[in-house]
């Protein structure tokens, strides 16, 4: 099972700036607001982001709450992805917690 990190975790790993936020909310949620630089990842789009996605960039998975990212950072896992982590919280509590860290269409 992928590892779970803390929001704050997550803040000081997108400062860092070597992390790869996907956004496994629907499309229509990730259009309206995201972790700034979170790429979209659906079914829609899923073979496209594995053939496209470097591996070797550690992938922090979120969605609502923090319970969807936990399977889908586990396939990651599964795809060869190095050091996938689910973010705790979801993007619910990152919009809460860092309203300064969100991408939104406003």
């Amino acid at each position: 099972m992928a590892e779970r990190i803390s929001p704050e975790q997550g803040l000081e790993r997108l400062r860092a700036g070597d992390a790869l936020f996907v956004d496994v909310r629907d499309p229509g949620s990730h259009e309206q607001a995201r972790i700034p630089g979170a790429v979209p990842l659906n079914q829609a789009n899923l073979e496209q982001f594995l053939a496209d996605t470097d591996r070797q960039r550690p992938p922090v998975v979120y969605c609502y709450h923090g319970h969807s990212s936990q399977g889908a950072s586990d396939y990651l896992a599964e795809q060869g992805f190095d050091a996938v982590v689910s973010l705790d919280g979801g993007f619910e509590y990152w919009r809460q917690a860092y309203p300064d860290q969100v991408d939104d269409d406003h």
